[in-house]
């Protein structure tokens, strides 16, 4: 079996996709970006959208050149899509490496960390052309023994305070890179779907009805949950920062297939004031836009397995920006 429209070394699209994410970044073939992205494809992720192939190049010789030992373990390729109107692949990776150069994150520690990254990518023809990214930044920041607060800070004063610093994504800035799918219709899609718009109803005691009792979440700041308790304290304490934020999905897919439990994928955002107590701490009421990737496995006797992300530095830069910092 091979992919319309693509190479014949692919045998499908997940094959495709962590080829092309191991070829690039662990196999160091860096110059393939040159081929396996568009030229002018936008890559929107919390801390603002970087346009074209070239800038992903100088971003990914910056991270490999700190991070040496990098790898980029594909635990789940979740996609919709057709060779007539594109693929969507919604790409769970576990990455992991040693902090033993100096960079972004500041001089070399040696520390070591592991966290999780989504990336939704839209291909066609064996290209890569639109993508949005959510990483654990701050799950980064934690390992190497600093708080996503007081990081974002830092970074804040580095691009030369909150006037002049790069701005974190929001919607005004967003561009057109060509996809305008939504995923599908399967039911597991859809029962994520009314699960999520559930709790941001403020509807938590969902989670005792829909997830399974020993439920593992995997959530921002490199945070394992286990069971109903831990779980519901995430979402409580995100959609209690953002109390009257409105919540919003921007793509659904749901797959049973490749010998894998039911899942889901699910890209969402929140758009509204930090206006009371919870993740975020004391309350500011900045304006703050939460871009949010969800992937869902079903088993049994529930949801059993979680997996949400969120960038912290991104939202505490949105806050300590508007604080004048």
């Amino acid at each position: 079996m091979s992919v319309p429209g693509f190479s014949q070394r692919w045998k499908d699209f997940p094959d495709y996709i962590i080829g092309i994410t191991k070829e690039i970044w662990e196999d160091r073939g860096v110059e393939t970006l040159n081929r396996y992205y568009s030229k002018d494809i936008p890559v929107r992720s919390p801390m603002g959208i970087q346009t074209g192939n070239q800038s992903v190049i100088a971003a990914t010789m910056a991270t490999i050149n700190e991070f040496p030992d990098r790898e980029l373990l594909g635990e789940d390729v979740i996609w919709s899509g057709d060779e007539t109107t594109g693929f969507l692949s919604s790409h769970r990776l576990l990455t992991t490496a040693a902090h033993t150069r100096d960079g972004a994150f500041g001089k070399a520690t040696g520390k070591r960390w592991k966290v999780r990254v989504i990336a939704d990518c839209a291909a066609k023809n064996d290209t890569i052309y639109d993508e949005w990214l959510v990483r654990d930044y701050g799950g980064i920041v934690r390992q190497l023994g600093m708080e996503p607060r007081d990081y974002a800070a830092g970074l804040i004063a580095r691009e030369g305070g909150a006037d002049n610093c790069a701005r974190p994504f929001t919607p005004e800035i967003d561009v057109d890179g060509g996809y305008h799918g939504t995923g599908n219709d399967n039911g597991w899609g859809l029962k994520y779907e009314g699960i999520l718009n559930r709790l941001m109803d403020k509807d938590f005691n969902l989670i005792l009805a829909e997830y399974d009792r020993a439920v593992i979440g995997e959530y921002p700041g490199a945070v394992t949950a286990v069971s109903h308790r831990e779980v519901t304290e995430f979402w409580v304490g995100l959609r209690s920062s953002f109390p009257n934020a409105t919540f919003a999905i921007h793509h659904r897919i749901g797959m049973d297939a490749d010998m894998l439990s039911p899942r889901a994928a699910i890209r969402w955002s929140l758009d509204g004031l930090h206006e009371g107590w919870g993740a975020f701490g004391e309350p500011t009421g900045a304006k703050v836009h939460v871009m949010g990737m969800s992937h869902a496995e079903f088993g049994p006797w529930g949801l059993r397995r979680e997996y949400t992300l969120y960038d912290e530095i991104a939202i505490w830069k949105q806050i300590l920006m508007q604080a004048g910092v």
